[in-house]
């Protein structure tokens, strides 16, 4: 879409045909119709360099620097002790929530069972997590069975090869069969035999057979780093690391049940666990949110209210007293109009709220979330001008 625009000022938009009550929204037109007029781009985007850039700019702190040898940073891949917590403050035994690769129920669950101690570790989970049947009914039943060790997994691609040429297959066929196991095409007789050949053991090779795809180390290793200077940043200097986190990757942020102390948030997460598989998309969005806001309140930190000429359009802010959420986390009222007040604002505070509207091109809904939200106390509704002063 053009910049401050709307999908729904070229396209209507409805509720699906088939349920009306459904919260996902729809363009009005079958694909097909449209694709013709509007441009489509997917690129791939990513998050992590835009936060770590934003905790760089809050902070001062070079991430470059950032020691990815710092025992505390390393040790909230296996514990919660390092910031400060008990896993039943926050419900769960490590302290990853919101690391990205690491953050996920899925990948959390990886951890509690491998308890990593060192980077090359995270590596290999990083790399088993990307995969698909990588970990779960392989590698995970072989170090549940006590059969191997997590550093005896195959992980990335680069372990095949790697692997078989240190048990003396020749350089080519060990290319070949890490090629052919990471595509999921599986291994041939003649590579089987090979494998035999040079005493490859038995579960080696049946692993192999079970994989579809396969990670490359390298973009393990990028992905870890990255995952692991922000980790510094949450251990070290939570505010920011909070304050960057909401700004950045938390789309499902409600200032309506998050702003308002530990008790609402945990009551939310209850309410979220009771509707079992009936929750939505959206609610599950918002659990892993409150789990992050939960874990900031356990630490000490609390928000600042949202406040009309202080607060930014979409960025949290990291404040003395506390982390001020934007006007655009206030359920409803959306980035465009957000945006419209941060500019008019720029000129100077209103004159009443009739001033506001006008100057930030916004509608009477918006106005009316402002107040809800507590943004417009004092303000009168309109420019009272005595003409007999």
């Amino acid at each position: 879409m053009p910049k401050g625009r709307e999908i729904y000022e070229f396209c209507p938009v409805q509720h699906p045909a088939d349920d009306p009550n459904s919260d996902i929204i729809t363009t009005h037109f079958d694909y097909h119709s449209i694709d013709q007029n509007l441009l489509k781009l997917d690129i791939l985007g990513h998050d992590d360099p835009t936060m770590i850039r934003m905790l760089q700019d809050i902070t001062g702190i070079d991430p470059k620097k950032i020691p990815l040898d710092d025992k505390e940073t390393m040790s909230i891949f296996s514990s919660t002790k390092a910031l400060g917590l008990t896993p039943e403050q926050i419900h769960s035994p490590v302290g990853t929530f919101g690391v990205p690769e690491f953050g996920t129920k899925f990948v959390r669950g990886m951890l509690e069972e491998t308890r990593p101690t060192t980077f090359e570790e995270l590596l290999r989970i990083s790399g088993l997590s990307h995969g698909t049947d990588v970990w779960l009914n392989n590698a995970q039943s072989l170090i549940e069975a006590g059969t191997i060790k997590l550093s005896e997994a195959i992980c990335t691609r680069d372990d095949i090869m790697l692997y078989l040429i240190k048990q003396g297959l020749p350089p080519k066929p060990s290319f070949k069969i890490m090629e052919s196991v990471r595509k999921g095409k599986g291994l041939s007789d003649e590579q089987e035999a090979m494998m035999r050949q040079y005493n490859v053991p038995e579960w080696y090779i049946d692993s192999c057979k079970k994989i579809k795809y396969m990670f490359p180390k390298a973009h393990a290793a990028a992905y870890v780093t990255m995952a692991f200077r922000i980790a510094w940043f949450k251990v070290h200097m939570p505010k920011a690391y909070y304050t960057a986190f909401f700004s950045i990757r938390a789309d499902a942020f409600d200032s309506d049940i998050m702003c308002h102390g530990v008790e609402k948030v945990k009551n939310k997460m209850k309410e979220i666990e009771l509707m079992g598989n009936n929750a939505t998309a959206k609610d599950k969005d918002t659990y892993q949110v409150l789990e992050i806001v939960l874990e900031m309140y356990e630490r000490g930190l609390s928000f600042l209210p949202i406040d009309l000429y202080k607060s930014h359009a979409t960025k949290f802010i990291m404040e003395d007293e506390g982390i001020r959420p934007p006007l655009n986390s206030i359920p409803g009222l959306g980035t465009v109009a957000a945006e419209g007040i941060d500019e008019a604002k720029k000129e100077g505070k209103f004159m009443s709220i009739e001033d506001m509207k006008i100057k930030s091109r916004i509608g009477k809904t918006v106005v009316e979330l402002l107040e809800k939200a507590g943004c417009l106390k004092g303000m009168s509704q309109s420019n009272q001008m005595s003409l007999f002063g």
